[in-house]
């Protein structure tokens, strides 16, 4: 069977020993888990984009992914920038909400990861929580130490029933790959909070519009998807409704 091109909005990074010149890329944890699902991932360098080239851009894909990353600009959400925020870069967050509105309009399945979650909140209205560490009682979202010890943290995410995304991963409690320091806050429009972890924070978002399969989820499936079925289970559901 033919596998369906699948977009991965990529990102750049500085020029290195290896490359003299800047990169542009995406996780190699994403794209594994696109191809075990039977997808064929491509990435899409960052660069500006109006709406009528972003909808010419996706024409030729199947399902679209947006990964995690550095944060969005608050300047976006309507607040000033706090201290704990980084790695802003407005080229990519413009970028990536030309292709979710995109998305949306084309109808093309959509996973936002981490980052992407917040970025189609934003991009739909919402607001994010610049730094979730300011909030008594939080579980632990990231790993304490990195880049020495853990590549994530873990913990438990409640899903709520007879959602697309307790379908797609077949499980209305999972367990989950967190690394995250920010947080959903006002909801944005068309969307719907389908699951949280045990302090309250959002941790899964569905677009609700008819015919629409865009899921956010604001852990990291693709990091223990090659042990966790579940996990994979996303990146499946995302692979058969691009098919």
């Amino acid at each position: 069977m033919k596998r369906p091109p699948i977009a991965i909005a990529g990102r750049v990074a500085a020029a290195g020993r290896v490359s003299r010149s800047a990169i542009s890329f995406a996780g190699r944890v994403y794209l594994d888990a696109v191809l075990r699902a039977g997808g064929e991932p491509l990435t899409l360098s960052p660069r500006e984009l109006r709406h009528d080239e972003a909808l010419q851009l996706l024409k030729g894909f199947k399902a679209l992914v947006l990964m995690g990353g550095a944060d969005v600009d608050p300047h976006l959400y309507g607040q000033q920038r706090q201290p704990h925020v980084y790695g802003v870069n407005p080229e990519q967050d413009h970028f990536e909400m030309a292709l979710v509105h995109a998305a949306i309009e084309m109808k093309l399945p959509t996973l936002a990861v981490c980052r992407g979650i917040q970025l189609v909140n934003v991009a739909l209205g919402g607001t994010l929580i610049q730094h979730i560490g300011d909030i008594p009682g939080v579980v632990q979202h990231a790993p304490g130490k990195f880049p020495a010890g853990q590549d994530y943290a873990l913990h438990d995410v409640d899903i709520s029933p007879r959602t697309k995304l307790s379908k797609a991963v077949g499980a209305t409690k999972v367990n989950v790959a967190s690394f995250h320091h920010q947080g959903i806050d006002v909801v944005g429009k068309g969307l719907k909070v389908v699951a949280r972890s045990a302090d309250g924070l959002v941790e899964g978002l569905e677009h609700t519009g008819r015919d629409q399969w865009l899921i956010g989820v604001q852990w990291h499936p693709e990091d223990t998807a090659s042990t966790d079925p579940c996990q994979q289970n996303l990146y499946d559901a995302l692979i058969t409704a691009a098919r």
